[in-house]
């Protein structure tokens, strides 16, 4: 029988396996420490590796992000969590002036190994301030590398492969993957970053996505794949570096490319995505490529204006069957199982907002 472990669970697995290998590797964030453990995946660690490996922050994230650099500057390997993406937004100098651009500057001789752990999506009302998915953001900097885990089994090993590597990296988790349960090896393992995942492999069409909206998508495949379609399902793992190698040989296979991302349209990574698919296959390509992302206005905090606001399965099984020229399909099956109710992404959520 196959081991399984909850995204929460893998997340603190790879933490505590690369402490336990290696003294310089230490854990800071604001509330690291508390009963809630960062959703749990910090759970029992300081009564492990006691206070001054595992520290709480004061509520300064400009000053304490430059602190973990400056310790991975000197040796150490930091793994610092921000609860909100949005709260880093007060330490973009430190990331984008300081860690990105140490490894250059200094003519690959100095490294910054450091890992910022952030939480973006929807729960209990965040709205506009607490709940953005700014990926692009950080994508677009030379000198950061982002991954966006969607399962279990690549939350620990790309975990693993950020904590050992050498330059920052920026590690997004979706609040909705952290109760998804998987198979996940007992055994410390590494994912390469910058390495997408085909989830399934077909002939017809080629949906690119990441992070939470690879759940949906592949919620979306399998009821197109029971309605006789071949769908090709790319997650992508990590958002820089791309895999462009896996995007190519895909979309040059079916000639379709739907790419689905979590975040806004406008210069986002679906457009990065698109203009470098469209750069490299457009002689295969077939029909125009399409995206689906948020609408472009702030995340609503109304439960009831947020259930329309980020795409869902059925969201995606409309946009195929628009690409596919085909007859809309009986989705309201599918549309009613991705109703959430309060925040939650369906009836057997259970936590841990």
């Amino acid at each position: 029988m196959e081991r399984e472990l909850v995204c929460t669970e893998a997340i603190r697995e790879a933490t505590l396996q690369c402490m336990e290998e290696d003294d310089s590797v230490y854990l800071m964030g604001l509330g690291v420490p508390d009963p809630k453990a960062i959703f749990g995946t910090t759970q029992g660690l300081q009564e492990l590796f006691g206070s001054k490996r595992v520290m709480d922050m004061p509520l300064s994230e400009n000053a304490m992000t430059g602190v973990a650099i400056g310790s991975a500057i000197a040796g150490k390997r930091p793994i610092l969590i921000h609860q909100r993406m949005d709260f880093t937004l007060l330490a973009l100098d430190q990331v984008i002036n300081n860690a990105a651009k140490w490894h250059y500057m200094f003519d690959g001789i100095m490294k910054a190994p450091l890992v910022i752990r952030m939480m973006v999506g929807r729960g209990w009302g965040q709205g506009p301030q607490h709940s953005q998915s700014l990926q692009a953001l950080y994508a677009q900097i030379p000198g950061l590398k982002v991954v966006m885990p969607s399962t279990p089994y690549n939350s620990k090993g790309l975990l693993v492969a950020a904590i050992e590597d050498d330059n920052p990296v920026i590690f997004i988790e979706h609040r909705w993957i952290h109760g998804v349960k998987g198979h996940v090896p007992s055994e410390k393992y590494k994912i390469p970053l910058g390495k997408a995942r085909t989830v399934y492999e077909g002939k017809d069409l080629t949906i690119i996505s990441s992070s939470y909206m690879s759940l949906e998508a592949q919620r979306a495949v399998e009821y197109l794949q029971n309605q006789g379609l071949s769908i090709e399902l790319i997650d992508l793992q990590s958002i820089r570096p791309l895999d462009t190698e896996t995007m190519i040989h895909s979309v040059n296979k079916t000639g379709k490319v739907l790419v689905v991302d979590g975040a806004w349209k406008s210069f986002g990574v679906s457009a990065e995505i698109i203009a470098l698919l469209t750069e490299e296959c457009w002689d295969s390509l077939k029909s125009p490529p399409k995206r689906l992302c948020f609408p472009e206005y702030p995340t609503p905090t109304s439960w009831i204006l947020a259930q329309d606001y980020y795409p869902r399965a059925h969201n995606i099984v409309s946009a195929v069957c628009e690409m596919m020229e085909i007859p809309e399909m009986n989705i309201e099956e599918l549309e009613r199982s991705s109703v959430a109710t309060l925040d939650a992404p369906d009836c057997n959520f259970t936590g841990p907002f």
